[in-house]
């Protein structure tokens, strides 16, 4: 079955108009002998009646000529002998059909000529037509102006969503370029700050080992020489690396880095933004590195900042445990939710990127009866 629809689709109709091709030859000939059959020989009529609805074949490769030369084979038709187009019903559907497919042309250009060749072929057919009555000029015509009318309206419809799914793959592919640049910002923000870190302890190093040195034994004085000298290239090393990393607009920053013992300045910051928040420590506290102590400053900042801005909320829980084997961060408020960051690389997508780095574990979303929860797993051990 899977098989067979898709077949289905493409070729179904090229069937149909094949039987219709069939079907009028074989109407004319059983019924030849009644009074409005046509009066020309059947060796012509029956190849013209059965050739007429063929063009419609062509219409994927001709979509313009196809349905045209269709209308116009009927047409001459008609001057030939005036019952013929008129006696089968095939070619009464053949012709609604090519009237479809002429107002449903990308180009309106041809769309339009398509609805003046219908138009002017149908009242010639009813002209040649010797049983045809006065309202025949009218409703004949505008059955198949109506035709092309709903192809017309299928054409604006195929148009309208062909737009929307470009305006959906554009946007799809802004929101990945977005993601891809905010996760790089956010990335190198982290390398700044493990580089800050990492300077500062190198920097304690270079200073006792050059304290241990000048109390040191002279035999041991050129060893602690040589890593004093190895300790302040790497650091001068380290400060140039720095300086390529920070951004223009990133300026000095003289304050110690924040981490979990002076969050409590940071809730009374967001308590004066007009967000009540409370703090909840579960577990007995002990020291983090200063990278993982900055890392979980920062979850907690992101997500509230997060909270503030984008989840309506009306108060916000903070909670942190301490485990034997990792420390985990949960984030609550009643609010819609927050949002996946302002493109600038916060938000969840540095959330995400801090807590990957120590292999850790992240959850984020709605909970029943309302409200949005933030939770963070960071390992002690990798």
């Amino acid at each position: 079955m899977s098989r067979i629809w898709p077949l289905a689709r493409r070729h179904g109709f090229d069937v149909l108009i094949v039987l219709a091709a069939l079907e009028s030859a074989l109407e004319l000939v059983l019924r030849q002998d009644a009074a409005e059959a046509p009066t020309t020989t059947l060796w012509f009529t029956v190849p013209a009646i059965a050739l007429l609805p063929l063009p419609l074949l062509a219409r994927r490769r001709f979509p313009f000529a196809a349905p045209a030369t269709l209308w116009l084979l009927a047409a001459a038709l008609s001057f030939v002998d005036g019952r013929l187009v008129t006696f089968a019903v095939s070619s009464f559907a053949a012709g609604l059909a090519a009237a479809l497919l002429l107002g449903n042309l990308r180009d309106e250009t041809q769309a339009r000529v398509g609805l003046a060749i219908v138009a002017a072929a149908a009242v010639t057919i009813v002209y040649n037509d010797p049983n045809h009555t006065g309202g025949e000029f009218v409703f004949t015509p505008l059955v198949f102006v109506i035709a092309w009318l709903a192809g017309f309206a299928l054409h604006e419809r195929a148009e309208q969503a062909e737009a929307a799914e470009v305006r959906a793959a554009r946007a799809e592919a802004e929101r990945d370029a977005a993601a891809r640049i905010a996760v790089a910002e956010e990335r190198a923000r982290i390398a700044r700050e493990l580089h800050d870190i990492v300077a500062h302890a190198m920097s304690v190093m270079v200073l006792q080992v050059g304290a241990l040195r000048h109390k040191a034994e002279p035999g041991e004085r050129e060893v602690l020489e040589g890593i004093e000298d190895t300790g302040r290239t790497a650091l001068a090393e380290m400060r140039r690396l720095l300086g390529a990393m920070r951004r223009v607009d990133d300026g000095l920053e003289l304050e110690p880095q924040p981490g979990i013992s002076r969050i409590d300045p940071l809730l009374d910051e967001i308590r004066r933004s007009g967000l009540p928040v409370e703090l909840h420590v579960e577990g007995e506290p002990f020291p983090l590195s200063h990278a993982m102590d900055l890392s979980a400053y920062r979850i907690v900042q992101e997500a509230l900042t997060n909270t503030l801005k984008h989840a309506h909320a009306s108060r916000a829980d903070v909670t942190i445990r301490y485990g034997s084997s990792d420390v985990q961060i949960e984030v609550r408020d009643d609010g819609a939710g927050a949002a996946h960051g302002d493109g600038l690389g916060h938000g969840l997508v540095g959330i995400r990127e801090r807590v990957k780095i120590y292999g850790g574990e992240m959850s984020a979303g709605r909970v029943n009866g309302g409200g949005f929860v933030l939770s963070a797993r960071l390992p002690l051990a990798p």
